[in-house]
């Protein structure tokens, strides 16, 4: 059943029964007071016969005096001796007088005799009708008492009119209350549906300010006090919203792991990179981490901070199989924000190879350094000590001479490379042509290729001729390519240089037929310092690389926005490719330089 609906039935019950007691109290108020009213004329009119029984002294006839009052008043009329002895009844006849039983001691004879007036109501005897009875005590006459009797149906009649009355008043006033009710009940449903309607607007997410007015009353009030709860509620929901999404945006761009656990254990919040590190599913649910985490030093380091220790960062393996490091940390969630613990995890891969890579760049450099300054010191001491023979001294002086080039090419490239890190080294980037620069790069070297009877072979694509970059670095990149191709290839072999289009870049390819670079060193040969077995680190002249040469290259190829890479195999030799910008060529243009 609607709410309407109740409302209205029980409003309506309610006025029903409202009108139904209130007839009732008017019929027995009007009951009550017709009877007093009857009691009162009824007792008036037994004195006035009681009067004229006196007037008329010891002469009357009681009989025919009692059938005179009776046909005037409508009332039957009884005088009774002080024996009790009915002498006179406007209803009986006088024969039958005598036959009429003694009324002494009637309820209303008795109490006129003893207080002048006496009142009583039972069923008549004579008529079988409920009666009211008034007896007056007489003075001065024959006749003791004068009684009158009036039925009381009379009043019956006068309360059956009323009753009717009242009847038609009830169904008047309940025809009037179901219109009201309705009305009323269809005002309180309008309104109890526009509050619905705005809580049901609440709960889908609108929190606009509604523009019907509740009213004043209290259902006005509650519906207020409930929007204005619900605004709030709806403005604390937008702002935790906001900042869930901001959280979750920064959960979602961390590098490092984030696991939350409740107090129980239980997984509340994971990041894509902690799902990635311990390997979770993408929906991990309301389940205990044990399931789920397969580190045993994870879930130590969690059950620690659950129990409410603060256990120190340790590194763990997350997956042996990779050479990644992580570092897990544990802090516990305040018991007053509702427990539990919190677990980040780092991955320092980047940190350790950076300090390895530190700690071989030291190494390397004391090494290089150390090398050369070993043998000077040892050669300056023997000419010192004992100067030889003219021929030992050139001697001697030419290996410290050569020892000391190597110190001032070494420290040339670190204070290259460390410009070049720092972003110092300047570039007149520009339209460049490729062909000038090889042969260049070429006659640089020609002493070194002739006297090893090697020849470089150039390719130069039509398409591939220009590119952008500075000319000079890029004669740094070829001459370090070339060198290097030369001193790692065979007497009298052959070095191809080559260009080609690839997109909207130059490839440049320099390759030699040398004894070739190992797999497991072509991912590092680009790095400072870092050399492959000797067949590659043993230089032509005889010397020992330093392992700078690559690094400078990859390092200038940066600084152009391009990439270089290595392609070899044992015995065949190396190609490395050079990937650059690529200036486009007008086909007018370039028609004009093919007629000239």
């Amino acid at each position: 059943m609607k709410f309407r609906a109740r409302t209205f039935l029980a409003v309506f019950v309610a006025a029903s029964l409202a009108l139904a007691v209130s007839t009732v109290l008017v019929e027995i108020s009007l009951r009550g007071y017709l009877r007093d009213e009857i009691e009162r004329s009824l007792v008036n009119q037994a004195r006035l016969s009681a009067a004229l029984l006196a007037h008329h002294g010891p002469s009357v006839n009681p009989d025919a005096e009692a059938d005179a009052v009776g046909r005037r008043i409508g009332a039957r009329v009884t005088f009774i001796d002080r024996d009790g002895v009915v002498v006179g009844d406007s209803e009986v006849p006088a024969a039958d007088l005598p036959a009429v039983e003694n009324h002494l001691h009637r309820e209303e004879i008795v109490a006129a005799r003893e207080r002048g007036e006496g009142l009583a109501t039972r069923r008549s005897a004579t008529t079988s009708i409920e009666t009211l009875y008034a007896a007056v005590a007489v003075r001065d006459s024959p006749v003791a008492y004068a009684r009158l009797a009036l039925p009381l149906t009379a009043i019956d009649a006068r309360v059956a009119r009323v009753r009717g009355f009242a009847l038609i008043g009830l169904l008047a006033g309940l025809v009037a209350a179901l219109g009201l009710t309705w009305v009323a009940s269809l005002l309180l449903e309008r309104r109890i549906r526009a509050v619905a309607e705005t809580a049901a607007r609440y709960r889908a997410g609108d929190f606009s300010r509604p523009v019907r007015d509740f009213g004043r009353d209290e259902i006005g009030t509650v519906a207020t006090v409930l929007d204005d709860t619900a605004r709030e509620l709806g403005a604390r929901l937008d702002e935790m919203s906001r900042e869930r999404a901001h959280t979750d945006a920064i959960l979602t761009g961390m590098a490092e792991g984030v696991l939350l656990v409740n107090a129980q254990g239980r997984l509340v919040l994971t990041n894509p990179a902690g799902r990635a590190m311990l390997r979770l599913p993408a929906e991990t649910g309301d389940t205990h981490y044990v399931e789920l985490v397969r580190q045993p030093d994870v879930c130590r380091l969690l059950a620690s901070a659950l129990a409410g220790e603060r256990p120190p960062a340790i590194e763990v393996p997350l997956d042996p199989q990779s050479r990644h490091t992580y570092v897990a940390q544990v802090v516990p969630v305040a018991a007053a924000r509702g427990g539990g613990a919190v677990l980040v995890l780092r991955d320092i891969t980047d940190l350790r190879r950076a300090d390895q890579v530190r700690r071989d760049f030291v190494a390397n450099v004391s090494h290089e350094l150390r090398t050369p300054l070993t043998a000077i010191r040892g050669y300056v001491e023997a000419l010192l000590d004992a100067p030889g023979s003219p021929e030992q001294t050139q001697q001697f002086l030419g290996i410290i001479d050569r020892h000391s080039l190597r110190m001032e090419r070494l420290v040339r490239d670190l204070l290259r490379l460390a410009r070049l890190d720092a972003g110092q080294e300047i570039l007149a980037i520009g339209e460049c042509e490729i062909e000038p620069v090889v042969e260049g790069v070429e006659h640089d070297l020609e002493a070194a290729l002739r006297a090893r009877g090697q020849a470089v072979v150039k390719q130069i694509a039509e398409d591939a001729q220009r590119l952008r970059a500075d000319p000079a670095k890029l004669a740094d990149v070829l001459r370090n390519l070339l060198e290097n191709a030369a001193n790692y290839s065979p007497e009298g072999g052959r070095i191809e240089v080559a260009t080609r289009r690839d997109g909207d870049r130059v490839r440049l390819t320099v390759a030699d037929r040398g004894p070739g670079i190992p797999e497991g060193d072509l991912t590092r040969i680009f790095e400072r310092f870092y050399r492959a077995d000797t067949a590659r680190t043993r230089r032509a002249d005889g010397q020992v690389s330093t392992g700078l040469g690559l690094a400078i290259v990859a390092a200038l190829v940066a600084a152009h926005d391009g990439g270089v890479e290595v392609e070899s195999e044992p015995g065949l030799g190396a190609t490395f490719r050079v990937r650059l910008p690529l200036v486009e060529v007008d086909e007018t243009e370039a028609e004009e330089d093919s007629q000239a």
